[in-house]
């Protein structure tokens, strides 16, 4: 389940700026923290002189208002959530750091529309199924139609909230955005996907390429005070993200607070991070630039950034380079 509450980070470690702790929010959804969690478990932010502190949040929206509002020194999230911060609302926030290359969302048929429903073009006429209207897995999935040839004027969304597979395996709607372990779930009930985002070739196909997602925002009046913190901040995901690659599954579920992980079956979710990892997380916490426009135009086709609005401020490829 989700959990609101934080994590402390162990020990403290002599940290850069005087031993301090320092927070950083993020969404809680598991795939998004492999790497935060890989760092704290394995003590690597400790290595780098860091005592993090991890703030649970319900969603990337209120870990970017977390940042904003003060409560925390680093949020990370999608890169959606921080385009939409910055482009709608004018945050002062600069990303400086990317942990993952793709969203975390498949397209999948119902059961029993496997087989008249067969590419995405085939969504015009149908109930796709999604948590909430307005999201970064809408505004994409308008962006495939339109990439598709599809009309999306022809598509009718059904917003499903957290009963969203449930409905998908009964057949109340024919194609549902879904998640993990959902989209394994909904294979198994013999679902077909449509596109499944978290694969690179499929990404490849789709979108042109990766498609920017997790990363690290810090406030853009504290970056240079906080410069030091931030490259070490840096350092520890990347390494990270190296450490991740070689780790079995059982030790990937086990880099989570049992919290976290209740009510899951720790090696199926060992496994579905297995089959993920290497589309999901990037080699390096480098930021492409390409990769972030992507997402800004699939925000601007999905409505929900206006067309002109510019992110050129917005990554701070200082540290990571770009």
């Amino acid at each position: 389940g989700l959990i609101a509450s934080a994590f402390s980070a162990g020990q403290a470690a002599p940290a850069i700026a005087q031993g301090k702790q320092i927070k950083l929010a993020y969404c809680s959804q598991l795939l998004c923290g492999v790497p935060y969690e890989v760092a704290r478990s394995a003590g690597i932010f400790k290595t780098h002189g860091l005592d993090v502190q991890f703030v649970y949040t319900r969603g990337g929206t209120a870990a970017m208002q977390a940042l904003v509002g003060g409560a925390v020194d680093y949020a990370a999230t999608s890169l959606d959530v921080a385009i939409q911060a910055y482009a709608n609302v004018g945050a002062d926030i600069r990303r400086f750091a990317v942990t993952g290359r793709l969203p975390l969302f498949a397209i999948a048929t119902a059961p029993k529309t496997a087989d008249k429903i067969k590419s995405i073009k085939d969504l015009e006429g149908k109930t796709v199924g999604v948590n909430a209207l307005g999201t970064a897995d809408h505004a994409l999935t308008l962006y495939l139609l339109k990439q598709a040839g599809a009309d999306a004027r022809k598509v009718q969304f059904a917003t499903m909230g957290v009963n969203l597979l449930e409905a998908l395996r009964q057949g109340q709607v024919d194609v549902g955005l879904v998640q993990e372990p959902a989209l394994t779930l909904v294979k198994r009930a013999g679902g077909r996907v449509l596109m499944n985002a978290m694969d690179m070739e499929e990404a490849k196909s789709h979108l042109g390429g990766s498609f920017e997602f997790m990363g690290v925002a810090v406030r853009g009046k504290e970056l240079e005070q906080r410069k030091p913190e931030m490259i070490a901040l840096t350092r520890a995901l990347a390494e990270a993200l190296k450490a991740l690659r070689g780790m079995s599954g059982d030790q990937l579920s086990a880099a989570f607070p049992k919290e976290m992980t209740t009510g899951l079956d720790l090696k199926e979710f060992g496994e579905i991070i297995l089959a993920h990892r290497e589309s999901l997380y990037p080699e390096s916490v480098t930021i492409d630039l390409d990769s972030a426009k992507r997402v800004q135009q699939s925000l601007i086709v999905g409505g929900l950034i206006k067309p002109d609005a510019s992110i050129s401020g917005l990554h701070d490829t200082s540290i990571a380079g770009g």
